[in-house]
């Protein structure tokens, strides 16, 4: 069984920057894709990044060229910089580890972009 752990969520202002970190424990998870979903209010979660344990990173077109993934996996730990924040990037984010039985999941961190 993996843990995730999300730290970094806060309020900003609109294009303001924050970075958003995730641990996992339990289970060595450096042969996993990991990545980030954000949920608001009454949607389904959306995608927003994953990085492979090559490095290789693919992105949505809403935060592509303003968010960044990254990962170490001797850490067991993944990043997500964002930039130039928008008002819509308000969500909650969530961490994630990808296998085929199932994704493992973080409890969620809250970013708020707001003047």
């Amino acid at each position: 069984q993996v843990q995730l752990v999300e730290s970094g969520g806060d309020l900003v202002q609109p294009g303001g920057s924050l970075r958003l970190s995730c641990v996992a424990s339990g289970s060595t998870v450096s042969r996993n894709p990991m990545g980030w979903y954000r949920q608001t209010p009454g949607n389904e979660r959306d995608w927003v990044a994953e990085v492979f344990s090559g490095g290789e990173t693919n992105y949505a077109d809403s935060v592509k060229g303003r968010f960044t993934i990254s990962r170490d996996s001797a850490k067991n730990t993944v990043w997500l910089q964002m930039n130039s924040l928008k008002p819509e990037d308000t969500a909650v984010y969530y961490c994630y580890v990808a296998r085929s039985g199932g994704n493992f999941w973080g409890q969620g961190t809250q970013v708020t972009v707001s003047s």
